[in-house]
């Protein structure tokens, strides 16, 4: 609740067991993301994110539904579309119900799938963070100033998501 009505930076999540570094590395930029597909499906159409606000951003993406293979396509068309080139940091949340995920012998997992995309990008991925579709459901307001710290298991909101309202001076 203090997300929705205080005017200070929460500073970091509450992390979890869950929470895994799948690439090692810090990076500090403005949240942008949600659920992979509809990011994806956005840039081909008018309504597309211009790709300058991917630059230095570190974008999260969650999934649900599916199959693997669907979670490789779709991010290789950020690659392609240049998204991957932009970004500072990447955070993964829990993947829901994506059928080829989750079985313990399933391959290729989901961090195996997401450096696979990456390629030799220099990209801190922090990955299996509760947010989304997934409890506890971590607040991710978008375009708020974050700091990642994927090899110490940390995501901290350096900004409030509210800004205090300017007040007008009385009128005489």
């Amino acid at each position: 609740m203090t997300l929705l009505t205080g005017t200070e930076a929460i500073g970091a999540l509450p992390v979890t067991p869950s929470w895994e570094c799948w690439r090692a590395g810090r990076a500090e930029g403005p949240l942008i993301g949600g659920v992979l597909n509809r990011i994806m499906r956005t840039q081909a159409t008018r309504y597309a994110l211009p790709l300058e606000w991917f630059d230095g951003a570190v974008l999260f993406w969650e999934e649900m539904g599916g199959y693997a293979s669907w979670v490789w396509s779709d991010l290789q068309v950020l690659r392609h579309c240049g998204i991957l080139d932009r970004i500072a940091g990447m955070v993964v949340g829990v993947p829901h119900a994506i059928d080829g995920l989750g079985a313990p012998d399933a391959s290729p997992t989901l961090p195996e799938i997401v450096l696979d995309v990456l390629g030799d990008r220099d990209i801190p991925v922090l990955g299996n963070v509760e947010f989304g579709h997934a409890g506890p459901n971590l607040p991710m307001p978008v375009g708020i100033r974050v700091a990642l710290d994927a090899q110490q298991r940390t995501l901290s909101l350096l900004e409030p998501a509210v800004r205090p309202h300017p007040t007008s001076a009385p009128t005489r």
